[in-house]
């Protein structure tokens, strides 16, 4: 621990007295400094012993001395050093009675104890507990790195817990808790999301304290009181690049000291290589993850299986499906929070959370492919991406119907029928399923099929607009019956004579004839895709 006044009392060689401020004396000492202004405030950071001779001061005059000592007191002075036997024989009365009547420690110097002697024994004295600090810290990382070697994060997290006194508790990039020492830290870390998502906004590497004021522990009693509430809580993010790969959080009781602060700096490098060691190893199992999804698109699943082993678990037996996603616009691939960066890490961590295996293959930032299994974690955390604009999330997605191994291409091309639904759409979720169960015609919402629709019935609704007739009304009704007069006539009010004579203005216009199958069903398209005219009332 630092030096205070009362090691230094007790230090034999100094022969140091108290004379006031006895309640004061366990106070750690920064600093010693001598000076014999009048008001030395100005040039003190707190924490000091200030040692004086009154050359400059009227030690006797007790209004003096009650300023003095005030303002040593309001600037965080420790103590108040005087020498006895050179400007005055003795401690004066008026400087007694001020600095006990502040509670400000003061120490009689002997003539024969020159201040240079005070302020080596300090500074041994802090040298002494800064190599006590960096021993213990050495001795910390070398403890948690054989813990992270050989037990994982988990250990390492018990062993700093232990270190600092307090608990520890490490989160993904998600800012979901992966871990935590004590058992009972982890309802504690889950409480700090809010301070994690703030973490994640700063610029890596970061840290700060949590703003979370403490509370109480809970009923069950599985959570100390005491260590629950009122902690102190550093948060630390974890990872080499731009975007936060982890974080590490530390309740303590107080601040942390030299020793407890080598623990938590060690603790977060090392916690810092395990996440780039896991970077790596995602990325070879990403590759290893492409060159199976290509085995099973191009009809190979038993090699594919061969290749996985049993890295997947039983993922690529049926049922599963498959994701793809790309994004909405060109996003720069080097940007801080790329939308399918944000997709791949919600999908991967709901894998996680519920124990299933997922293939994800992202390719260059542009485009995303993940098979996952059916009804699992991962199509529920894509099912939330339903109902939002695509240029809200910033990504397209689009979701196979359930399927095998053995048809996992016609499932690749359902999700990018899917996925060019949706970018039409301006949908960021399109399931297959619900295009084969919906109608066509959502399908057909395009300026290019709006315009071959407007141009083909354009003729038609020109020579109605003149009051020839109501050539548009009577080919909907017409085709809406099936061709059938007599019905169509009825729907129209008027007779079917003059329905077929309008049939036939329609094939004159048109040039083309309406017992063509192609012919009826482009018109009838048109007229489902075009919103009707209406006419203005004649007569």
């Amino acid at each position: 621990m630092p030096p205070t006044l009362a090691s230094l009392v007790q230090h034999s060689a100094l022969q140091l007295t108290v004379r006031a401020g006895e309640d004061g004396l366990m106070a750690p000492v920064r600093w010693v400094h001598a000076s014999e202004l009048a008001d030395p405030v100005p040039y003190m950071e707190g924490g000091e012993l200030l040692l004086i001779t009154a050359a400059a001061l009227d030690a006797e005059d007790p209004e003096q001395m009650e300023r003095y000592v005030r303002r040593l007191v309001d600037a965080g002075v420790v103590g108040l050093g005087f020498a006895v036997g050179v400007n005055y024989p003795d401690i004066p009365d008026a400087l007694l009675g001020a600095a006990r009547s502040a509670g400000l420690p003061l120490l009689g110097v002997p003539r024969r104890t020159p201040f240079l002697a005070i302020s080596k024994a300090v500074s041994a004295e802090i040298a002494a507990d800064q190599y006590r600090a960096v021993t213990a810290g050495f001795e910390a990382q070398r403890e948690l790195t054989r813990a992270a070697l050989t037990d994982g994060p988990s250990e390492l997290l018990a062993r700093l817990a232990a270190h600092v006194d307090g608990w520890a508790a490490l989160y993904d990039a998600s800012g979901a808790v992966v871990a935590a020492a004590p058992e009972w830290a982890a309802r504690r870390a889950a409480r700090l999301s809010p301070d994690i998502e703030r973490l994640r906004e700063r610029r890596m590497p970061a840290s700060t304290v949590a703003g979370e004021p403490g509370g109480c522990g809970e009923e069950t009693g599985e959570e100390p009181a005491g260590e629950a509430g009122g902690d102190r809580v550093e948060l630390h993010s974890l990872g080499t690049g731009r975007r936060m790969r982890g974080a590490l959080a530390v309740g303590t009781a107080s601040a942390l000291g030299t020793a407890e602060r080598y623990a938590v700096h060690s603790a977060v490098a090392l916690l810092t290589l395990t996440t780039e060691r896991s970077r790596s190893l995602q990325a070879a199992e990403q590759r290893l993850g492409a060159a199976v999804l290509r085995m099973l698109l191009s009809g190979q699943p038993d090699h594919a299986r061969a290749v996985a082993g049993d890295l997947y678990g039983e993922l690529l037996d049926a049922p599963f499906r498959l994701l793809v996603a790309e994004v909405t616009d060109a996003v720069p691939d080097s940007g801080d929070i790329h939308p399918l960066h944000v997709l791949a890490e919600s999908l991967e961590t709901a894998a996680a959370r519920a124990g299933e295996a997922t293939l994800t293959v992202p390719d260059g930032g542009k485009r995303l492919a993940v098979l996952a299994a059916d009804r699992g974690a991962v199509v529920t955390a894509a099912g939330e991406y339903a109902g939002w604009e695509a240029e809200d999330v910033g990504v397209v997605i689009g979701l196979s119907a359930p399927t095998g191994p053995i048809a996992a291409a016609g499932a690749y091309k359902q999700a990018e029928q899917a996925l060019s639904v949706a970018r039409r759409r301006g949908r960021a979720l399109v399931e297959h399923e619900d295009l084969a169960a919906g109608s066509i015609l959502p399908l057909l919402a395009d300026d290019a099929v709006r315009a071959f629709a407007d141009g083909m019935l354009r003729a038609l609704r020109e020579h109605d607009a003149k009051g020839r007739g109501d050539l548009v009304a009577s080919l909907r009704a017409w085709l809406s019956r099936h061709g059938q007069w007599d019905a169509a006539a009825a729907d129209l009010g008027v007779h079917r004579h003059t329905l077929r004579y309008r049939m036939r203005r329609v094939e004159e216009i048109l040039g083309r004839s309406l017992d063509d199958p192609d012919v009826r069903m482009e018109l009838w398209l048109a007229l489902k895709t075009t919103a009707p005219v209406r006419l203005p009332p004649t007569g």
